[in-house]
């Protein structure tokens, strides 16, 4: 274990309050940085963390805002906010942190690495492929166990280094699956095509298969025509498969969905689909690719999560037929 590291957990929802759960158990250093009244409820009666092997509360130090933090030589910030609270996040932390913290982005989509690099001089990648739901303040569950979720990491926009090969070491010890990989971005485009399908099901809320291989495709394209090359996941998972993360049951706390549908149940207002579906869109639109099936995507999603509309509220077929429309618009 490296002792003189003490990792701020910014974000403490399903992924962050499991990866800060499970180092602390371990007797690591950590702050978590919670908003709200999930801060309050960790703050009144600690964290209750729920995996399919335990259930407890943990009392570990939290604090609402970076400015609270008593920052110190050998602090690693481990970003988990949704991508769309990623630029009000790095302001905070610059403010009270300074520049030389490093960064670990721990978040879906490939944006957040390029607006950490901005303020930050040492940026790394993180490839999140964790069964993390958080829904109710203070509470937080992870359903994967040996490992409990994968979590890659490695320097941005390329490289490992010796705190990279530490942070992984520290994962592996508090019960992931990680490893250094110098081309995480790779893995973290192959992922983001995965998590295309992140906005189905609060939108379509059946099986939308058709239009998740429509989104698929879109996103392959663009990656072919802008030279990006990526891992796909399936691909990925088998090659790893004696390490790769074991979803549970957890009795009475089946996951119902992924990160967009507990943001949506949550009532945030908001889901970080302009930074999966968007980045596909910008793509199409920088490299003159049409993204139909992403554009009615990202409208619809950003619909359901800031009208507050229905899960389901618009079926399948009426998709795709919107897709349809748009593709003839782009045309």
């Amino acid at each position: 274990m490296n002792e003189a590291t003490r990792y701020i957990i910014y974000g403490a929802g399903g992924i962050g309050g499991s990866i800060g759960a499970r180092l602390f158990q371990r007797g690591y250093d950590v702050v978590l940085i919670a908003r709200g009244a999930h801060f309050r409820a960790i703050e009144e009666q600690g964290l209750r963390f729920v995996t399919p092997i335990q259930d407890v509360r943990i009392r570990m130090p939290t604090t609402d805002h970076p400015r609270h933090v008593d920052f110190r030589d050998g602090d690693v910030a481990i970003l988990c906010v949704k991508s769309q609270h990623t630029e009000s996040a790095l302001n905070d932390l610059y403010a009270a942190a300074g520049d030389d913290i490093p960064v670990a982005c721990c978040q879906n989509g490939v944006a957040n690495e390029r607006m950490a690099l901005r303020r930050f001089r040492r940026v790394y990648g993180m490839n999140v492929m964790v069964g993390g739901v958080h829904l109710d303040p203070g509470e937080v569950f992870n359903s994967g166990e040996n490992p409990a979720g994968m979590l890659d990491i490695g320097c941005f926009p390329s490289g490992v280094d010796k705190l990279a090969e530490n942070i992984a070491e520290a994962l592996t010890d508090a019960g992931f699956s990680s490893l250094p990989d110098p081309s995480i971005m790779g893995q973290k485009y192959g992922k983001l095509v995965a998590n295309l399908g992140n906005a189905v099901q609060p939108v379509c809320g059946d099986d939308a298969s058709e239009v998740l291989a429509l989104l698929r495709e879109e996103a392959a394209e663009c990656y072919r025509v802008a030279g990006i090359e990526w891992i796909d996941m399936r691909t990925f998972m088998a090659g790893r498969e004696s390490s790769s993360q074991r979803l549970r049951s957890i009795p009475g706390h089946e996951r119902p969905g992924g990160s967009s549908w507990q943001s949506i149940q949550r009532g945030t207002g908001n889901i970080e689909t302009d930074f999966l579906n968007g980045e596909i869109v910008q793509l199409g639109r920088l490299h003159g690719i049409p993204t139909p099936a992403n554009v009615v995507m990202q409208r619809l999603g950003n619909r359901v999560a800031s009208e507050g509309l229905p899960i389901g509220s618009f079926p399948t077929e009426a998709v795709l037929q919107m897709i349809d429309a748009e593709r003839a618009q782009q045309a």
